[in-house]
């Protein structure tokens, strides 16, 4: 995206506009930064009208209605104004504001994945049936001659099947191991599976791991000893995989999330 069209004589530009609206109202770059989570060279290039660091129409959008409530603007006719000047439609659906989707995420916590649980017990009690079952006819094979067969045939379940080699088939691993973490450790997966979407990651030290856009069918995963720090836009793209547990979609599409994840099961907490 390039620097915005000349504005007119009349009217400042919304870079300019958002600009003398800051510093009639006494505030710094650092200090609209810290209230938008705008950060201060996207928030610089905007007052300089030049949206090309904002990651497109739908994010400089949601950029430049945060900005103008912190500095005391009606962001609507901003709004139009840009779209005038860049000359693009306006969504029907902004990006809220970041504190916004922070507050909503606190708000509506995550819940259990009660389906991969259910499965990884199922196998657990699979497994050691058969184990038990396995081990406990080794004496009942020397039959008496003049014994009678009983009557009654007991199918064997999966994990008692024989192989090849006359040995039970061990129980097969549960499908709920996905991205999983070594001990003491937190590993995050995410997967753009339903779209394109922008995603930071930074590590428990504030380190920025890894800063781009994904596009649909894109994975990336990162490990850290003590936590994992996101940044996700349209959250409804992604598909986030945490410590071998699926946790589904980060959000809703359109959507700007920051999520934190450390060792442990992130359901619980």
């Amino acid at each position: 995206m390039s620097i915005g069209n000349s504005p007119s004589d009349d009217r400042p530009s919304v870079g300019r506009a958002l600009a003398k609206a800051r510093i009639e109202a006494g505030l710094s770059v650092d200090e609209v930064s810290t209230r938008t989570r705008v950060r201060v060279p996207i928030l610089q290039g905007i007052e300089q009208d030049d949206f090309s660091r904002c990651g497109g129409d739908v994010y400089a959008r949601g950029h430049i209605r945060s900005i103008a409530r912190a500095v005391g603007l009606d962001p609507e006719p901003l709004i139009a104004q840009y779209a005038a000047e860049q000359g693009s439609p306006e969504t029907p659906a902004p990006v809220p504001p970041l504190y916004e989707a922070e507050r909503r995420i606190r708000a509506e916590p995550r819940r259990p994945n009660w389906t991969a649980a259910m499965i990884a017990a199922i196998v657990a009690v699979i497994g050691f049936v058969g184990y038990t079952v396995v081990s406990g006819s080794g004496g009942d094979d020397k039959t008496s001659a003049g014994a009678t067969p009983s009557a009654t045939t007991t199918t064997p379940t999966p994990s008692q099947s024989p192989q090849g080699n006359g040995e039970p088939k061990p129980p097969q691993p549960s499908n709920s191991a996905i991205a999983a973490a070594p001990p003491g450790k937190v590993t995050v997966k995410v997967t753009a599976a339903g779209g394109t979407s922008w995603i930071q990651a930074m590590d428990g030290n504030g380190k920025q791991l890894f800063q781009a856009s994904l596009h649909k069918g894109d994975s990336k995963t990162w490990t850290d000893d003590k936590k994992i720090k996101l940044i996700v836009g349209n959250a409804g793209a992604v598909q986030l995989f945490v410590n071998g547990k699926d946790l589904g979609p980060a959000g809703d599409k359109g959507q700007v999330v920051r999520l934190t994840y450390t060792p442990g099961d992130p359901t619980q907490g």
